[in-house]
């Protein structure tokens, strides 16, 4: 959770009201942010240079330290914070940000090159005009840039902030990738003119900077900014020049952010130009800035719609497990800076999420704050009549019984995995329709959610491949499927798989696993196109040996297969020794299952 660092006094007069620190306290507890600690500037520092701590002087700003949820990007500064707080309070109105209404002719412009595409393709910008700073609201600017580097941009990986004085520059821009002796320029806060090769060994003992240097030091090619004259606004993500370097006496700002991921990129652009709006001569308004990709498709910067949702009365007052009104719902949004109002059809709430808001992804977080603005302390505690687990937990629970039973022992895999294990290594290939990908993987073992237990179990047995045989293991654990008709793109679905090692196939053990579990079921055995029970059929999956492997099919639907490990996926996975394999769905029983267990009470 970031921490924000904000001057109580500056703060509570953003907010027109003194507190004590018990009032601030609960004010942070009811908006659903955190006081964390209450420190001095003196302090501080002393701390980051390890020296002892002094007692602190009447004469010492008092700092508080405010933990925020890490995506609410909109309260990383004192600006947000302080905003946010005061519509929460009831005293400001919910602002109304909009993109000033200039021609495409009049707008300054942004040209991509198509070398920028294969190390920082992206690019947004906008203007705020005719900004007022003083030395509190610069360094509070300065500051959020740091804390969005830190945050969503993952230390200037995806996102990279730069701001300049537009009145140094001169437009149209262009955003160039270039082999780094060709590019020269003064970087901010140096004297010099370097190369930018130059400028990778000139920052290395940079404390600061030199953590950003892996980010593009080995490609061939720089991403540069340039205006009309050539001069250089920005190496990004490194470093802004010094030619257009913004201070206290800046009237208009031109904001850049380069990237690898143009949604975070539009997120990090809207968060600095909605917050520091509040500083212009027209006050919530931003200037837009025409890009034209390499292309030559043009786009508008920033885009400030307003992102409506609508959301049904009953899920949000079901889920919270408070009877609320329509009317009661709305005014709780429009505190939580969400305009909403009835909608059209029955109980509805139309809501209008507004571009500092971009944590709002679905109904449930519209549910999260009604429950915020209501109060958590005012939801009544209720002993629920009954706890009783899911008939799909209670369903995996007595087959994880009978597989034990059956001299298997359980394990427990990662439901991430690398592309290669799913696919390459099971003799599949890659269908594009199946595996969910994970955006930003921390390495390559977990790029993707797993579609299939089978590859966590030869991992299991390939590790310990020098264990007693028969090696005998199961596991009863989900995968993840893409599925166009979920909300979020994908489902669960629970599987039970079972492996067995040994000097022999034990291909009659798992086929006579088969049928315990389905004489567990309740389910017969039938022949062949009978709908009332389950039978084999021949198969032909890659990952199993030809001709011997079988799916199973329950009431006229597929739901498993079992058979001998193919020797090419036993060989990838390392493991010596023939092994045969069961995977079966098992949430196709857990129907039948409830109905059951419901009989037996």
């Amino acid at each position: 959770m970031p921490t924000v660092s904000v001057g109580r006094d500056r703060l509570f007069a953003a907010l027109g009201k003194t507190y004590t620190r018990e009032e601030f306290e609960d004010l942070c507890f009811r908006f659903g942010i955190e006081l964390d600690d209450v420190t001095t500037e003196k302090a501080i520092i002393l701390k980051e240079k390890h020296l002892e701590e002094e007692q602190p002087s009447a004469d010492d700003e008092v700092i508080y330290k405010i933990e925020v949820p890490a995506n609410r990007y909109d309260l990383l500064c004192l600006e947000g914070l302080a905003q946010a707080l005061r519509i929460f309070n009831g005293q400001d109105e919910i602002p109304r940000y909009k993109v000033a209404n200039i021609s495409k002719e009049s707008m300054l412009k942004m040209r991509i090159q198509k070398e920028t595409s294969p190390i920082r393709p992206f690019v947004v910008c906008a203007v705020l005009r005719g900004i007022t700073f003083d030395e509190a609201s610069y360094n509070s600017f300065i500051d959020l840039q740091d804390k969005l580097h830190q945050n969503i941009c993952r230390k200037r990986t995806l996102v990279a902030i730069g701001t300049h004085d537009l009145d140094t520059l001169q437009g149209p821009f262009t955003y160039e990738a270039l082999p780094p002796p060709e590019i020269n320029f003064v970087p901010l806060k140096q004297v010099k003119n370097f190369r930018a090769d130059e400028l990778m060994e000139f920052y290395k003992s940079d404390l600061k900077l030199k953590k950003f240097l892996h980010i593009i030091e080995k490609s061939n090619v720089f991403p540069v900014i340039y205006d009309h004259n050539r001069t250089v606004l920005s190496l990004p993500p490194i470093i802004n020049g010094a030619h257009s370097a913004i201070t206290l006496k800046t009237k208009n700002v031109f904001i850049e952010c380069t990237a690898t991921d143009l949604s975070k990129a539009n997120i990090v652009l809207n968060t600095m130009v909605t917050t520091f709006s509040a500083y212009c001569e027209r006050k919530f308004e931003v200037e837009p800035v025409e890009v034209i990709d390499a292309d030559g498709k043009s786009s508008i910067y920033p885009d400030l719609s307003e992102y409506k949702m609508e959301v049904p009365l009953s899920y949000i007052t079901g889920t919270i497990g408070v009877p609320l009104e329509v009317d009661e719902v709305t005014s709780l949004l429009n505190r939580m800076q969400l305009q909403a109002n009835r909608g059209g059809l029955g109980d509805t709430i139309n809501v209008s999420v507004p571009p500092t808001r971009s944590d709002i992804l679905h109904a449930c977080d519209v549910m999260e704050d009604v429950a915020i603005a209501y109060g958590y302390n005012n939801i009544t505690k209720r002993k629920l009549s009954s706890l009783k687990p899911l008939p799909l937990n209670e369903l995996s629970d007595l087959i994880r019984y009978e597989i034990a039973m059956n001299g298997f022992t359980e394990v427990l895999t990662w439901i991430l995995c690398s592309k290669k294990e799913i696919f390459e290594m099971l003799n599949r290939k890659d269908d594009k329709s199946s595996a969910v990908i994970i955006g930003n993987p921390r390495s390559s073992d977990f790029e993707v959610v797993r579609t299939s237990l089978m590859p966590g179990m030869l991992k299991t047995v390939g590790h310990n491949k020098d264990h007693p045989k028969p090696i005998k293991i199961f596991e009863v654990g989900d995968v993840v499927l893409l599925d166009e008709k979920k909300d979020v793109g994908a489902s669960n679905r629970r599987l039970l798989a079972a492996l067995y090692c040994g000097a022999n196939s034990g291909f009659e053990l798992i086929h006579s696993l088969v049928d315990r579990v389905m004489e567990v079921m309740g389910t017969p055995f039938v022949p062949v196109g009978d709908n009332t029970g389950y039978y084999i059929q021949l198969s032909d999956e890659p990952e199993f040996l030809t001709g011997r492997q079988a799916k199973i099919i329950y009431k006229g639907r597929r739901i498993g297969i079992f058979g001998i490990v193919h020797p090419e996926v036993l060989n990838n996975f390392d493991i010596p020794d023939p092994c045969s394999f069961l995977e079966i769905g098992i949430e196709n029983f857990c129907r039948a299952f409830s109905i059951t267990a419901d009989s037996s009470h």
